[in-house]
């Protein structure tokens, strides 16, 4: 597919956003996702959680929703993949159209508010799938109808632990009603003592995420550090989608409601990253993510404290071959600076980078 996309590339840009996704999506279950040409270089190696990453770079949530082609793009030169987020009982969404692409600005718009196949469907094709392949975590979330989330995070949790290399608790989504309530600080340790305890009782112990979202308060930043440390977690995922629409956007599309990701993205939550990394004081790996579309953004995310990165709106701009394209590059970027791995990469430069200042205005 890296060599095929470049033709039918027109055609899927022509096309509504989700449906050229889909499609995508589809041809890559099929097999027509071909293989990266980019070696894993041993510098690029991560040992995280216990867990070996042949690289960094992996896959958002959001692309891969029903663990439909973990493999195929594992095969296209990713460390990870990160699919979902999952919900328990199957849902279609909110109405389309649900994303909208940024063309000037190299950002999407989405609302799609948890569109999932289900549980279900997920652990179905989980316990199908070859685990030695590559590392596949799941990103869980709740019912839209739901009116006490924490039973469907800890649904999920429990049946999906035993089959996933991490867990994510996606709690920042800004397109399900009342989701990112559960972020304050009383709302988040008690859901974290249920999903922790619900990973207990399923017999396995997969690293435990929580994702957060970029427009937090100063006092809600500091609150989830304090939160992720005092409850056991394994790490923060920084950032989700932003509501925020910062000044200079181009694109007509920008005014839709729903998430804003992509370049827009990446200086507020790289500032985050940062300051996450130093409420935490280094104790929790984090993955970064937002607006990463190059390796200078990936090899920024690392010295500002991340330990893995994730993509996921650079590829639609950048194609298949992206993946390779920023291992080559970070290699490259940790040769200069003197670095034999990432690990010695990462957070060099947190006390550079300033406080944080994202705004909370915008579309919702």
């Amino acid at each position: 597919m890296p060599d095929l996309y470049w033709f039918v590339r027109p055609l899927l840009r022509a096309l509504p956003p989700e449906t050229a996704h889909r499609l995508t999506l589809t041809a890559l279950a099929a097999g027509l996702g071909g293989t990266s040409r980019t070696p894993d270089l041993p510098e690029l190696h991560q040992r995280v959680w216990g867990l070996d990453f042949p690289n960094p770079i992996g896959i958002a949530a959001g692309f891969d929703k029903d663990a439909q082609a973990p493999e195929p793009l594992l095969r296209l030169g990713f460390g990870f993949v990160e699919i979902g987020t999952v919900t328990p009982r199957p849902q279609s969404g909110n109405p389309i159209p649900r994303v909208f692409r940024l063309e000037a600005d190299g950002a999407l718009i989405n609302r799609m508010g948890f569109n999932s196949g289900g549980l279900d469907l997920v652990v179905q094709r989980m316990r199908a799938r070859r685990r030695e392949a590559g590392i596949v975590g799941v990103n869980v979330g709740k019912n839209r109808d739901s009116a006490d989330a924490a039973p469907d995070y800890a649904e999920a949790v429990r049946r999906a632990a035993p089959l996933a290399d991490y867990l994510v608790i996606n709690v920042s989504s800004p397109n399900t009603p009342g989701l990112r309530e559960l972020q304050a600080r009383a709302a988040l340790e008690a859901l974290l003592r249920q999903v922790l305890e619900a990973r207990h009782q399923s017999g396995a112990r997969p690293p435990l995420l929580v994702k957060i979202a970029p427009d937090l308060t100063a006092e809600e930043r500091a609150d989830i550090a304090a939160v992720a440390l005092a409850a056991g977690i394994d790490g923060i995922i920084v950032s989700n989608t932003t509501v925020a629409r910062p000044p200079g956007l181009r694109s007509p599309q920008a005014r839709e409601a729903g998430g804003l990701s992509g370049r827009p993205l990446f200086e507020p939550s790289t500032a985050l990253l940062a300051e996450i990394y130093r409420l935490t004081e280094g104790r929790l790996p984090l993955i970064g993510v937002g607006g990463v579309a190059n390796a200078e953004n990936a090899y920024a995310k690392i010295r500002a404290g991340a330990s893995l990165v994730q993509l996921y709106t650079a590829l639609v701009f950048g194609g298949p071959t992206l993946a390779g394209e920023i291992k080559t590059g970070l290699a490259a970027l940790l040769h200069r600076d003197g670095f034999a791995a990432v690990a010695e990469a990462v957070g060099v430069d947190h006390a550079k980078v300033p406080q944080v200042s994202v705004g909370t205005s915008g579309a919702s």
